[in-house]
């Protein structure tokens, strides 16, 4: 961790898509808000599909902090589409470099550095990977390491990138890579977005940093796993026809 407050960065943004989240939203946003960096602003995402007060408890920080805005997304149809609502607005408000990260403790704030700093030294994308040296995961059931490992090396012999970890969302970017990618026509909507977004960056100057990925309880449909394999031969068959 840097000492002392950094205050020549570039104008960053934390886009984090956040639901159902009161028991940790506030170490999360005080853990960020605590890191040494002048610039730095986090956007949380929200829509209806939060029932508790995890957006009470956003409110309440923002009102306090200019650095914090809330967005709520009425026409979100999922998390990915918050995502995407977050870039668009982070990249309005001036951020010269954007940070993805999940809610709810999965992705550590104490890991923002490393992305910083990457993105500070040039970098047009920074990836988090839980398979390079020094990375990990947590408290995940057998098959969801089975189904990241599996799907990491599915996708590298498909779409022929070489990433260690073609499914972690924690994901760091400067402005012009946002900008070129048209965000209206991601194919998807669900788990394969992450692979999707790396494979358009694949010709980009990128770099892995090792991150600790703390595992939840949510549960991934069988539907989930099929479609995740649809589109990306889907994106393989596109690559074939720019060809």
């Amino acid at each position: 961790m840097p000492n002392g407050i950094i205050r020549d960065m570039k104008k960053t943004i934390i886009v984090m898509p956040v639901a159902n989240e009161e028991a940790t939203m506030n170490s999360i946003i005080e853990e960020i808000m605590s890191l040494p960096y002048d610039n730095l602003y986090f956007y949380p995402v929200i829509d209806s599909y939060s029932k508790d007060k995890t957006e009470e408890i956003i409110r309440s920080w923002e009102s306090k902090n200019s650095k914090i805005k809330c967005i709520f997304f009425e026409n979100s149809t999922g998390v990915i589409s918050c995502y995407l609502e977050g870039f668009r607005i982070a990249l309005e408000d001036g951020a010269e470099q954007i940070l993805e990260m999940d809610g709810g403790g999965s992705h550590l704030p104490s890991e923002i550095p490393q992305f910083i700093d990457m993105m500070e030294k040039g970098y047009d994308c920074v990836w988090g990977s839980r398979f390079i040296e020094g990375g990990s995961m947590k408290q995940q059931p057998l098959y969801r390491r089975f189904l990241s490992n599996g799907g990491t090396i599915l996708s590298n012999l498909v779409l022929h990138t070489k990433l260690k970890d073609m499914t972690s969302g924690f994901e760091g970017f400067q402005r012009h890579v946002l900008l070129n990618l048209k965000l209206d026509n991601f194919l998807s909507t669900g788990h394969m977005y992450q692979t999707e977004m790396r494979y358009y960056c694949r010709n980009l100057n990128t770099i892995e940093v090792p991150i600790h990925y703390v595992g939840s309880a949510s549960s991934l449909k069988l539907s989930s796993v099929t479609e995740a394999l649809r589109l990306l031969f889907k994106l393989k068959k596109n690559e074939a026809k720019v060809k």
